[in-house]
This record gives structure tokens, sequence and C-alpha cells, in this order.
């Protein structure tokens, strides 16, 4: 059987369940989800999706070609990793908060929150390209899937290559908490705690 083939059995099987209420489940076939579950990124839509173990598996395998979904689906890694300082300045990207994610197809986009919401800029290949060389291991990063994670603002010295299911979860800390244009008291000491709770996995 295929791995698209199980894919649709698992949908068509799970489709009779009613999950409880409030109950979070898989996004692909309902699947009641545990707190700790895998995450798949959504390249069409640019969404995160949650998802069970047992359709996490079926995208494993998504950098080589045979996963399901034609692509359309990445299952997003688990690692952190805390790096030295990176020259974001010469990246191009005016603000102190940001991540950085390396595309599929070799360009480089940059995301960081703005009082109309999040901003998005394309990244000069050479400009990155100078970033890799001064910091290598953004040469092993999962296109789509992995980001470099930036705070710098208030004299912070945060820089993580990170899952960008973190660098979502960093946005929504930034939308729940914004107050006017700058942010706001309770913005950035959220920022903050979210900067300090990230610790280091392989």
């Amino acid at each position: 059987m295929t791995a698209d083939g199980a894919l649709a059995r698992l949908i068509r099987s799970s489709a009779d369940r009613q999950p409880a209420a409030g109950a979070e489940v898989c996004d692909l076939c309902a699947e009641p989800l545990a707190g700790d579950h895998p995450h798949l990124y959504d390249t069409g839509q640019a969404e995160v999706r949650c998802a069970c173990r047992a359709c996490s598996v079926l995208f494993a395998d998504t950098r080589q070609g045979t996963g399901a979904g034609d692509g359309q689906f990445r299952l997003i890694p688990t690692r952190r990793v805390r790096l030295p300082k990176v020259d974001t300045a010469a990246l191009g990207v005016p603000v102190g908060l940001v991540f950085f994610v390396p595309r599929a197809d070799g360009s480089v986009t940059a995301e960081g929150p703005s009082p109309a919401g999040a901003m998005r800029w394309e990244v000069e290949a050479a400009a990155w390209q100078r970033a890799v060389a001064g910091c290598p291991p953004l040469a092993g990063m999962t296109p789509d899937v992995e980001a470099l994670l930036v705070n710098t603002v208030h004299g912070l010295d945060h820089h993580w290559i990170v899952p960008v299911d973190d660098c979502f979860r960093m946005l929504a800390v930034v939308r729940r908490e914004w107050r006017g244009l700058s942010g706001g008291g309770r913005m950035w000491p959220a920022v903050e705690r979210f900067f300090e709770e990230l610790t280091e996995r392989a």
C-alpha cells in the first residue's frame, strides 16, 4: 500500500469519530491528540497543522520526496540549537525580533511582528550566503520547516535554530499581548519569557 493510500484509509476510518468538546484533534484524520504531538507545515497555506503520530509517520521522508501528500505537508523537526551571535543587520532586516526561513526553492524569507501584523521580507541570496559563511550551522537547516529565530530587542542576544512551529508560537504571543503602536508594557516581557523558556534539544 502506498503512503497516500494509507493516509486516505486513516482519514476514512476516522470520519465518524466525535471528539470531546474542546479536545485537540489531528488536522488530517481527526484522531484525538496528546498534549505533546507532532506538527506538519502546510506549504500551500503556509500554516502549521497538528498531526497524530500515525499521520506524522507518513510525512517523515518528505525531504527525500517519498512522503505522502506530494510535498504539500512537511514534517516539522523538533531540534533547537542555540547559536552565537549572527549579524542579522547585514541581512537587510530593520527589526530585532525576526525569524528567517530558507525555502525549498533556494530563497530565504524573514518575518517579524509589527503594529499591522506580521511583516515579511525577501532576503538577498548573497547576504544570506555571507551569514551562512559566518555561522556554518545555518547551512544545515531544513528548508521550510526550520528557522533562524532572533531577538536583539532591549539589548538581548538570542539566536536560535528552531522548528518553525516555535516561530508561530512566538507570533501568537505577540498578537495576544500587543497593545498600541509599540507593543505596550505586557508584550515585551512576554516575549522575553518565551525566549527564556527555549531549551536546546536534538
